[in-house]
């Protein structure tokens, strides 16, 4: 349960200042489907969540203490990108092209912008770090999947609220200081042989 719910914690706070947050709050104003966008943007999540607990789990192959530097290395360059991104963000311009469609062309459109959009991306390096040091790779598999659609859902139902209560700079702050510690903590791993 601690697996899910460490990814579950940390593919959140990654995900909720991403630009797929955005991208999911424009789309759902532009078709005012919050469903469908977020059926679609879930639909690329699973994609991304599946590709990166199989990576993991080859990484997990590798030795303990190649596996959490790479590990560290991932969350120290996810940190770094956080703390370091700008609070700006531009429009998704795919969400002016989902205001006609068809609520099943919308999930579609939603899928496929994410599932390109997001591949490679932080969220997905994580999930793999994750799965890479955990005993059950497919609990963080769970917790990445739980928390990346949670994210779509606040985005697609009260994004717009919450961007108005915390800035996202703040949660992204908070965020690439998460990342950090945990860049630390496998380090630490590293240099113990633990």
């Amino acid at each position: 349960m601690a697996e899910l719910l460490t990814a579950f914690a940390a593919v959140f706070l990654a995900e909720l200042p991403d630009k797929t947050m955005v991208a999911t709050l424009l789309m759902t104003a532009r078709t005012r489907r919050p469903f469908q966008v977020w059926m679609g943007v879930s639909v690329a999540f699973a994609c991304h969540v599946v590709l990166a607990v199989v990576a993991g789990s080859l990484l997990s192959k590798l030795p303990d203490r190649a596996v959490a530097a790479m590990a560290g290395t991932l969350f120290a360059i996810g940190g770094i990108g956080l703390l370091r991104s700008g609070g700006a963000y531009v429009a998704d311009e795919a969400a002016v092209a989902l205001e006609r469609l068809g609520a099943w062309r919308v999930v579609a459109m939603s899928a496929g912008a994410v599932l390109i959009a997001e591949l490679g991306d932080l969220t997905q390096l994580t999930t793999a770090g994750l799965a890479a040091n955990a005993d059950r790779p497919w609990m963080v598999g769970i917790g990445a999947f739980t928390g990346l659609s949670a994210v779509a859902a606040l985005a697609a139902g009260v994004g717009r609220a919450l961007a108005k209560v915390v800035p996202l700079g703040v949660i992204r702050r908070v965020g690439g200081c998460v990342f950090l510690l945990l860049s630390g903590l496998a380090f630490f791993r590293v240099i113990t042989g633990e």
